[in-house]
């Protein structure tokens, strides 16, 4: 009986930036040079704290369909629609309300 053969490596299809964008949505098909969406995605790879996932081949950055999956569902926004990285400020005293209190405590 014949020896169980390995079974041959499938090579998932790479995208270079500019097609990523088209995939994610992040190019303008109405404008060829707007670049915002390349920028950001470069941006993100190469950022210190959790770097978008790619791969670097002959000096260019290649992303994966799962790459590009992994890379929108970490951007998806939350179910209640915030994302939680602004607090509310507490409001501003005025000016008036400020000199209020000390006009009090100098006629008592």
């Amino acid at each position: 009986m014949a020896a169980p053969t390995k079974p041959t490596p499938v090579l998932e299809p790479h995208y270079n930036v500019k097609q990523a964008c088209d995939l994610l949505g992040l190019s303008d098909p109405n404008d060829p040079e707007d670049k915002r969406g390349q920028k950001w995605l470069r941006d993100g790879v190469n950022q210190e704290h959790d770097p978008f996932p790619c791969s670097r081949m002959a000096r260019q950055l290649l992303f994966t369909e799962a790459d590009l999956v992994e890379i929108a569902g970490r951007h998806r926004n939350r179910v209640h629609g915030n994302s939680g990285t602004r607090k509310k400020r507490a409001p501003r005293r005025t000016a008036l309300a400020a000199a209020v209190p000390q006009q009090r405590s100098a006629a008592a």
